[in-house]
């Protein structure tokens, strides 16, 4: 009797798209959800050292939720590689000019950081509104919330 094994051949085709909605969700409860679509940990063939996971396109970012005080006491930093080039944004002005942005950050934090997680990331696509350019892939609704039947 032989375990099975996933094959990395034909991956791309057997990768699913999802659609999730995120106006009123929190962001880091959302983004926890769509980490594990994209690592595939939703998947039964998954293993570890292999990018299993499924494109998820994220919609309606501009009305994810940030829950307390975050809007005004969560920094966003980067530095512009120049001497004093630390620059700081609150989570308000980020939501102002660059909504997807924070899902983004969010999302990519939960994902591997190797080059494993960069091929995660590169599967995920955010939109400040409504509409996005993937219909072509015929994504499927998914909600996080719900739970299968577990006896």
């Amino acid at each position: 009797m032989s375990t099975y094994f996933p094959s990395g051949k034909d991956l791309a085709g057997r990768r699913k798209w999802y659609v999730v909605d995120a106006s009123g969700r929190t962001v880091g409860h959302l983004a926890s959800e769509v980490a594990s679509l994209l690592s595939g940990k939703r998947n039964p063939e998954w293993t570890p050292f292999m990018d299993l996971g499924d494109h998820v396109i994220v919609i309606n970012a501009r009305k994810a939720v940030l829950k307390g005080n975050k809007v005004e006491q969560k920094l966003y930093r980067h530095h512009t590689l120049y001497p004093g080039g630390m620059r700081t944004v609150t989570a308000r002005e980020m939501i102002a000019k660059r909504p997807e942005r924070v899902l983004e950050l969010a999302i990519k934090g939960m994902l591997p950081k190797n080059k494993l997680g960069k091929a995660m990331a590169k599967k995920l696509k955010v939109y400040a509104d409504a509409d996005h350019p993937h219909s072509a892939q015929r994504p499927q609704a998914f909600d996080p919330t719900h739970k299968p039947n577990q006896n």
